[in-house]
């Protein structure tokens, strides 16, 4: 059984997690984790977060219906960064957009490069 005490976390017990669409490859979104989400998404197959602003845990989608399951968990060579290979369904980000990533630098200038998708979509 994985043993979620061999990763590295931060002062915090925070591990950074990038959540990454498991069939085409976009980056959706990162996130923390502590060692209990990584127990509990490894558990449920539901992505589940550590919410600094919260305080508390975020199972993806709970309240949203933007459900993050988990196909794989990866861990990076260092131990200290998460990659889980998700099926999204919706928009990962909070805005309504499919990435968090939404916007880029361009010859020196910020663009929004994805529109938030249709609620009722």
């Amino acid at each position: 059984m994985f043993d979620t005490a061999s990763l590295k976390y931060d002062a915090n017990g925070l591990i950074p997690a990038i959540a990454q669409d498991h069939q085409s490859g976009e980056v959706l979104m990162m996130a923390w984790m502590n060692a209990e989400a990584v127990r509990q998404t490894l558990d449920s197959g539901r992505v589940t977060y550590w919410s600094r602003s919260r305080q508390g845990f975020w199972v993806k989608g709970e309240s949203s219906g933007h459900v993050q399951k988990l196909v794989e968990l990866r861990v990076d060579c260092d131990r200290d960064c998460l990659l889980l290979l998700v099926d999204q369904t919706g928009p990962a980000c909070h805005t309504n957009r499919r990435s968090c990533f939404y916007t880029a630098i361009r010859e020196g200038q910020e663009v929004v490069i994805m529109a938030p998708q249709n609620p009722s979509a």
